[in-house]
């Protein structure tokens, strides 16, 4: 899978998309001169680098999703746990839960989550 990493105008770019989409690109082209005062030329030259990542299709100047941004946001943690915590889940918990406090209830949903897939593993 490609490298989904994103900078920050990339993902804000993503965003507007993903609000809009399915979007006809010359109307992706005023959305973006609007909301970040982008000439065409970068617009397109943005758009490009997402389709290339695999995020979004431009067919017949139609710009559509490839990943929702549920998925988007499910594969790159994936990719963070894989190249960041050798693919070891429990690793990630473990860093993410040393540097953010938990609250009982999300213990609570945590285990409930874990007794549900451990179900579902018999």
């Amino acid at each position: 899978m490609e490298n989904l990493s994103l900078g920050e105008m990339q993902l804000k770019f993503a965003e507007l998309i993903w609000e809009n989409a399915p979007i006809e690109s010359g109307k992706l082209v005023g959305l973006a001169a609007e909301r970040f005062h982008w000439k065409r030329p970068t617009m397109y030259t943005v758009l490009r680098v997402l389709c290339q990542k695999k995020l979004f299709r431009n067919e017949n100047g139609v710009v559509i999703p490839l990943l929702s941004r549920e998925q988007y946001y499910l594969a790159l943690s994936r990719q963070t746990i894989k190249e960041g915590f050798g693919g070891h889940l429990p690793a990630f918990v473990a860093a993410f839960s040393s540097m953010e406090k938990l609250s009982e209830e999300e213990i609570d949903e945590l285990e409930q989550l874990i007794a549900k897939r451990r179900s579902e593993l018999k």
